[in-house]
This record gives C-alpha cells, sequence and structure tokens, in this order.
C-alpha cells in the first residue's frame, strides 16, 4: 500500500513540474531541465510501478 502511495506521490510532482513548466516558468532559460526532471519522474513511477505488479517490490 505504501508503494503505492510513493508513486501516486511522484506522479502528482512530475505532473505538477510539467505543468509549471508548460504554463508560467515556459520562458525561463531552463526550462529542458524542468521537463527533464519530470520525465525522470514519471519513469521512476513506471518503474516502481512495474516492479509491483510483477511482484518484484
Amino acid at each position: 500500500m505504501a508503494l503505492w502511495l510513493v508513486v501516486a506521490f511522484i506522479v502528482l510532482s512530475a505532473t505538477l513540474i510539467l505543468a509549471l513548466s508548460l504554463g508560467p516558468l515556459r520562458s525561463v532559460p531552463n526550462v529542458g531541465m524542468l521537463r527533464a526532471l519530470a520525465a525522470v519522474q514519471y519513469v521512476a513511477a513506471v518503474l516502481l510501478a512495474g516492479a509491483r505488479l510483477t511482484g518484484n517490490a
């Protein structure tokens, strides 16, 4: 159960970062880094969920 809460928190965090980088922070010079951070978080959430579904976590 706790792992699903961690996955949900990671997804919400990545979504917030992505929304900010596409909205109010669109004009900052390092917006690519923010989008890359969101992508890394999405990948981590998918890996954790996949590990849980296959029984490895």
